[in-house]
């Protein structure tokens, strides 16, 4: 069974994958609320864990860590392999159809990924247009995307976040625990004047 880990965006996720069947369980939740730590008994009682998969961003920098780092003390503590899943990836496989895959970057950017494109960070109004928006932000962030001409696709109309997860999974490989890489993307220097 393979424990995934998400907590690099507006709303956190931990689900369970079991490769040889079509199981699959997840748990959402604001991790700025809850710590990661308090939901793990809740999706994990009595599963013996053989994998930890964790998003590993682009994404705010406490964000990304906190899921990272339990995910990578799990691991370690258990001595089970541990597989880096990138967070718009994980979004963008929730559909089949092309989309831009979007995370929460704060002050009213995203993070965003279009078909075939590399991860960037931006304004609502510097993103593409070409296609229906995935991810999770938070409202206020959505509200500007929306006005900024930006379309997303209803939940209803996509899979699961686990299942996204699940089908990154697929192509994912194992890194040792020191090559675990977070993605950031952000400058903490000061603007030049």
């Amino acid at each position: 069974m393979i424990l995934v880990i998400d907590t690099s965006s507006a709303r956190s996720a931990v689900g369970l994958v079991d490769p040889d069947t079509v199981r699959a369980e997840e748990l959402q939740f604001d991790s700025r609320e809850t710590p990661i730590a308090t939901q793990f008994p809740h999706i994990s009682n009595d599963v013996r864990l053989t994998k930890i998969a964790v998003a590993t961003g682009p994404g705010s920098f406490t964000g990304v860590r906190a899921g990272v780092s339990f995910g990578l003390g799990l691991a370690i503590g258990l001595r089970i392999p541990i597989v880096p899943l990138p967070t718009l990836a994980i979004q963008a496989a929730r559909t089949e159809e092309p989309v831009l895959a979007v995370s929460e970057a704060g002050r009213g950017r995203v993070y965003f990924q279009a078909p075939g494109g590399k991860p960037a960070v931006g304004e609502p109004h510097d993103l593409p247009r070409d296609h229906e928006v995935v991810g999770w932000v938070r409202p206020p962030t959505e509200g500007s995307m929306v006005a900024a001409g930006l379309r997303f696709r209803p939940e209803t109309q996509l899979a699961r976040w686990i299942d996204g997860a699940r089908k990154v999974l697929e192509t994912a490989h194992e890194v040792p625990y020191r090559n675990l890489e977070i993605e950031y993307m952000q400058s903490f220097s000061a603007p030049r004047k």
